[in-house]
């Protein structure tokens, strides 16, 4: 940071330039049916007539190995202990890891504390949890590559798959964030995820199912829980698929997920607010099928900001600051509290490395999101049209500027809910502790 007094304060007077809005807080409507009981959704499908035979498979003494991924995935702690149970009912010993490839800063005990704090322990579960990042080479795919996986699941009698099926921050495929990419990342740990990362993103629609049908073919991979979320961050779908499923019917799952993916419902802004970013968030810190803002030019998003004010992290991220780089102005704040060493490690598996440019970096958040309306170009800063979020998680109720009230008011999907009210900053400039 600029430590010299009268700089500071040249700075900051030009951050200040332009005043800020009022804010008005509205709730964006989308559909919010969703799945109310998990454990009797996945009863029936353990136990349908499609399930018989594999749920027969676990014997007596079975070692079963349960993923579990980095990411903050609703009621993800019930459904791997759902999993647990019918193993256990099946006189098998469950044991879930984590499948994460080189989060957690790439080792086991980042790994399994990551994990723990999405509720997912041996206390919890009853069983136990098996972190290391030791992988073994199972097989080579169609064109000869080696392809790697946990050295605990792989010794494992059987294997059971469980992510989130949904758009992907930085390619678009048939098979983008789901069962095929948790085998191939998840399951590759630091090694097989960079692996498959290695020819780029450009390459990752023909690479995740060329990886994930060699895993398919040489792990033993017992079953599939494909979770699909609407966009209050709720269980919306649950498929258990059989392993000739995933590439057959991962896809469909892919498309649902879009339709139910929450979005900003004002498409051409000039400043979009962030409070938050997080790997427990998205892989991106901030998801950008919701910013538009993409580490590749291989995405693309719903939303055109001209400028992005990143303020804060989320605790979950551990200093994780990946995809601060996509934001134009952060603050010292988030600076203090990033670990970029672990960032680093998550870059260099991934090849990301937009994602990992640190913005120009304000004392504060008032500074922040006045340094946006000042250096955006060709718009009304007297009257800019601003959209604040917590995260793009969470986008049922947002807060948005006067400019953006006569948009509001004739969308259907909007409720407004507040006055207009200027943001209040504490005495060192922040909006929140």
């Amino acid at each position: 940071m600029i430590k010299d007094k009268d700089t500071m304060a040249t700075m900051s007077s030009l951050c200040n330039k332009f005043p800020l809005p009022r804010m008005i807080r509205v709730r964006q409507v989308f559909d919010g049916s969703h799945i109310e009981n998990i454990e009797d959704v996945l009863s029936e499908q353990f136990y349908s007539e499609k399930m018989s035979a594999a749920v027969s498979s676990i014997k007596k003494g079975n070692t079963v190995a349960i993923t579990c991924g980095s990411r903050g995935i609703s009621n993800m702690a019930a459904i791997i202990k759902s999993v647990v149970q019918l193993v256990l009912e099946k006189e098998g010993v469950p044991f879930v890891f984590p499948a994460m490839g080189s989060h957690g800063g790439a080792n086991n005990l980042g790994q399994s504390e990551l994990i723990g704090e999405y509720g997912v322990t041996e206390e919890f579960l009853g069983c136990e949890v098996r972190s290391s990042m030791d992988v073994v080479n199972i097989g080579e795919t169609e064109d000869g590559r080696p392809t790697f996986i946990d050295k605990n699941a792989a010794e494992a009698d059987h294997i059971i798959v469980i992510n989130r099926i949904k758009a992907h921050t930085a390619f678009r495929g048939p098979f983008e964030s789901g069962l095929m990419k948790m085998m191939v990342i998840g399951m590759g740990k630091q090694v097989g995820a960079e692996t498959c990362h290695d020819l780029g993103f450009g390459e990752m629609a023909v690479n995740i199912p060329i990886f994930g049908r060699s895993i398919l073919k040489h792990a033993p991979i017992l079953f599939g829980i494909g979770i699909v979320e609407n966009a209050y961050d709720e269980t919306c779908g649950l498929e258990v698929l059989l392993p000739h499923e995933f590439e057959e019917k991962e896809p469909a799952l892919l498309e649902y997920s879009k339709e139910r993916l929450g979005r900003i419902l004002f498409p051409e802004i000039d400043v979009l607010v962030v409070d938050r970013i997080g790997k427990n968030i998205s892989g991106d810190g901030m998801d950008p099928n919701i910013t538009g803002r993409f580490p590749t030019p291989y995405g693309s998003g719903m939303l055109n900001a001209q400028r992005v004010a990143v303020l804060d992290l989320t605790e979950e991220t551990h200093g994780n600051c990946f995809g601060v780089g996509m934001g134009d102005f952060t603050t010292q704040r988030l600076l203090d509290k990033s670990n970029l060493e672990v960032m680093y490690i998550n870059a260099l598996t991934s090849t990301l490395l937009p994602a990992t440019k640190m913005p120009m970096v304000t004392k504060n958040h008032n500074d922040a999101i006045g340094a946006c309306i000042k250096t955006c170009n060709k718009i009304d800063r007297a009257h800019p049209r601003i959209v604040r979020i917590s995260d793009t998680l969470h986008l049922g109720e947002i807060l948005i500027s006067e400019a953006l009230l006569e948009d509001a008011r004739k969308n259907p999907q909007i409720e407004i809910l507040s006055d207009p009210e200027y943001m209040v900053f504490d005495e060192d400039g922040n909006l929140f502790p």
